[in-house]
């Protein structure tokens, strides 16, 4: 039987979001009904509201959230009632053609619920990233589950669904640091620092944070920046070089999403380096380089879609990782806020001091 419960929507453009009564149907074949504990409020959520991604309002917010399975549909064997789940976004078909050359994680075919939740009056809600985690349940499918070890607090778990995720995997999966390499990461919000661990992990001997802001320069050093550069006051590409030796960084990981930092990104790469594309470009965006330039440096530019990731793979792997104490994934939970305080949380992202605010339910 249909359950009410309550959760964030963007009623239209630019308009103030509100808690309201949401309708969660039973979960029909392949589906799951998830009780969510915690969940990230993250820029996608916010360009959600800005129309950024598109009209289909009203939307129902958030993405980046963890939870415990209440409920499955017919056919479902991955997950059952009571498991712990990281949401993902991108829940693998197994049968594009991705998938059958041993790339799922460039899944072609990724796939929602095929139901819709509902305002009271029925009014059909879009599900942010097909997920809508701003609510106390939602409706997803199956493959949008992804186990964990139940030990680890929900608030740390939910981040791996999007935005630390994206960051770590742009490193180790799209820019593949290795032991020694030298790395740049341009923009220090949640996605870059998540980038800078990452880049840590894999055994990097220089990681490079740049940004316009001193706080986040500093948090990123805290996450494991070996140096820091503020590009207000310094031109970002001569100092990147300056401390590569003259030549560039072997990987230059954009977490901003604009022409300009791309540029920068693109000219602070070593010869045959790698530039990782990871900020999220709005639709006018246009880029402009010689095309001279992009053949003379060689290498590789690459965009990362959800860094590259296979949930069932990354997800428990990363747990593990942060309930061994090698990376710490609670360094990115900067305030725990109720379902009511959303609105708020997207004003404190232009503030410069939060990584992440997290609903918790």
């Amino acid at each position: 039987m249909p359950q009410h419960v309550q959760g964030v929507i963007a009623p239209g453009r630019n308009e103030p979001v509100r808690v309201e009564t949401i309708v969660i149907p039973d979960p029909g074949p392949g589906e799951a009904v998830v009780k969510i504990q915690a969940c990230g409020v993250c820029h996608t959520d916010l360009h959600y509201k800005q129309g950024g991604i598109n009209d289909e309002f009203p939307f129902l917010l958030g993405h980046e959230a963890a939870g415990i399975v209440e409920s499955v549909g017919e056919g479902v064997t991955d997950v059952a009632p009571g498991d712990f789940v990281v949401l993902n976004w991108r829940a693998v078909c197994g049968t594009c053609r991705a998938c059958l050359r041993g790339r799922p994680w460039y899944c072609f075919d990724t796939h929602n619920a095929k139901q819709r939740m509902t305002l009271l009056d029925g009014t059909e809600l879009s599900p942010a990233l097909g997920i809508g985690a701003f609510a106390e349940k939602t409706l997803v499918a199956s493959g949008q589950c992804t186990k964990v070890d139940p030990a680890v607090a929900p608030e740390v778990a939910g981040l791996l669904g999007c935005g630390v995720m994206a960051g770590i995997g742009a490193a180790l999966n799209t820019g593949n640091v290795g032991r020694g390499d030298t790395v740049a990461v341009i923009g220090c919000g949640g996605v870059g620092d998540a980038a800078v661990v990452g880049s840590r992990l894999a055994g990097a001997s220089k990681i490079i944070a740049v940004d316009i802001d001193d706080r986040k320069l500093e948090t990123a050093k805290a996450m494991g920046a070996t140096h820091t550069v503020n590009s207000r006051s310094t031109d970002p590409v001569e100092a990147i070089r300056e401390l590569t030796g003259g030549f560039g960084a072997d990987v230059v990981i954009e977490a901003v999403g604009r022409p300009e930092t791309y540029e920068q990104a693109f000219y602070a790469r070593d010869l045959a380096g790698t530039v990782v594309l990871v900020g999220v470009p709005t639709p006018e965006m246009k880029l402009e380089l010689p095309l001279l330039d992009v053949f003379g440096r060689g290498g590789a530019l690459k965009s990362s879609w959800y860094g590259d990731c296979l949930p069932s793979r990354d997800f428990p792997m990363l747990v593990d990782l942060h309930q061994q104490g090698r990376i710490d994934l609670a360094a990115f939970v900067t305030e725990t806020i109720g379902l009511d305080e959303v609105e708020k949380a997207f004003a404190r992202m232009h503030e410069g001091d939060v990584l992440r605010s997290v609903v918790v339910l």
